[in-house]
């Protein structure tokens, strides 16, 4: 869900893999999240490499949950109890592999729909032998709907998701009140939602909903400073260089911790 957080390659301006929140009619709006379905993802093509298909081969079978309409037991899917972080998006994975390698005594579940992408994070999981990660390859909104429990998360990520920066788009971006609402319902009392974007109009829109979430509060008086824990990106870098801003928003769920 990541315009470029881990440095995929694509145009700034591109769409780009799991970051995109796109409307999706369903037979059934009853039964969805939304009227018009909004979906964690835009879809896109991409090349697996050799070496992300070997990692798909050889640690799939080990970190990739697959994607079902119930809850698992995350504890045995983990092996262990442990405070545990989904994140939204993740791209090509060197953030998360980096978060995880960081904070050994947590466990990250990381949602992603591009096959590439999980590869990536797969092969970074290989060479850094890294226990502390889980994957589902599937829409993150079913996700949550479905193989979440309420109140069950101690964190939610979600890094550079597509700003969908053309006024007319604005209703595609993820962060929307119903979606945030979901969220929320999924984190502990005390748990914190971290979500960072480089563009200011949906670093705007984002506080603007976060604050109006009744659930929700803001751990600063508007935007955070960056958490140790979130490594500053390539392209990130980049962008910081030029004068480009990049905005943290680190919001915790109210009630006891």
């Amino acid at each position: 869900m990541i315009h470029d957080p881990n440095d995929s390659g694509l145009p700034d301006d591109s769409p780009t893999p799991a970051s995109a929140a796109a409307d999706q009619p369903t037979g059934n709006e009853a039964n969805t999240l939304y009227h018009r379905r909004i979906r964690s993802f835009v879809t896109r093509a991409g090349r697996v490499s050799t070496g992300q298909r070997r990692a798909l081969d050889e640690f799939g079978p080990r970190f990739v949950v697959p994607y079902a309409p119930q809850q698992p037991d995350w504890t045995a899917v983990f092996g262990r109890e442990a405070p545990r972080v989904l994140e939204i998006g993740f791209g090509m994975g060197a953030t998360t592999a980096e978060i995880a390698a960081q904070r050994p005594g947590d466990d990250f579940l990381g949602v992603e729909v591009h096959e590439p992408g999980v590869g990536a994070l797969l092969k970074l999981v290989g060479e850094q032998s890294l226990t502390n990660i889980r994957i589902i390859q599937h829409d993150a909104v079913e996700v949550l709907e479905h193989m979440i429990a309420p109140d069950s998360l101690d964190g939610v990520h979600i890094f550079f998701p597509d700003p969908w920066h053309k006024a007319r788009h604005h209703k595609r971006r993820l962060i929307q009140p119903k979606f945030v609402a979901l969220l929320v319902s999924r984190l502990k009392p005390g748990a914190y939602l971290h979500c960072a974007t480089d563009w200011q109009n949906y670093a705007e829109q984002m506080l603007e909903v976060l604050g109006a979430d009744p659930l929700l509060e803001n751990t600063a008086d508007a935007y955070a400073p960056r958490p140790d824990y979130r490594p500053v990106t390539k392209f990130e870098r980049r962008g910081l260089r030029l004068g480009h801003g990049v905005w943290d928003l680190v919001f915790r769920k109210r009630g006891a911790a």
